[in-house]
């Protein structure tokens, strides 16, 4: 199923976050992206996928909705008060399979953070100079 995707700039979603206390920052990285290059302050770690099989996360699906858990998103009527999800990768290709599978799911209010943590490679493979999370600014930590 084709589906059209959400796609906010890092940050829009920066702002969203800000703005509404139920937007969740799921970084679905692998572990070791998450703690050593870094994650967004605030950022919910569950990873599409991760070492050593590198297959997508069958718990994937199960682990985002028990977040969801108590929290009420068939009732929005605001982007400022209901639940939404941010999805967030090295670059955005895992967040969009991420979110596609999700909205299969029945999931609703899920947003992709364009160009992700790190964003693409530039002419010299260097990452967090083109686009991402990272270039623009925005709080980051890691271990």
């Amino acid at each position: 199923m084709s589906q059209t995707l959400n796609l906010l700039s890092p940050v829009e979603a920066w702002e969203m976050m800000q703005q509404n206390a139920n937007a969740l920052l799921i970084d679905v990285r692998t572990d070791m992206e998450f703690l050593m290059i870094g994650h967004p302050v605030g950022a919910i770690h569950i990873p599409w996928m991760d070492a050593p099989d590198w297959t997508i996360n069958p718990r994937f699906v199960a682990e985002v909705r028990k977040l969801l858990l108590g929290r009420s998103v068939e009732q929005c009527h605001s982007q400022d008060s209901c639940t939404c999800l941010l999805l967030l990768c090295r670059s955005s290709n895992r967040s969009k399979a991420a979110a596609r599978l999700l909205a299969d799911q029945g999931v609703e209010n899920i947003f992709v953070v364009e160009g992700g943590f790190e964003g693409p490679l530039d002419e010299n493979h260097h990452r967090s100079t083109l686009a991402g999370w990272r270039k623009e600014g925005l709080p980051w930590e890691q271990c």
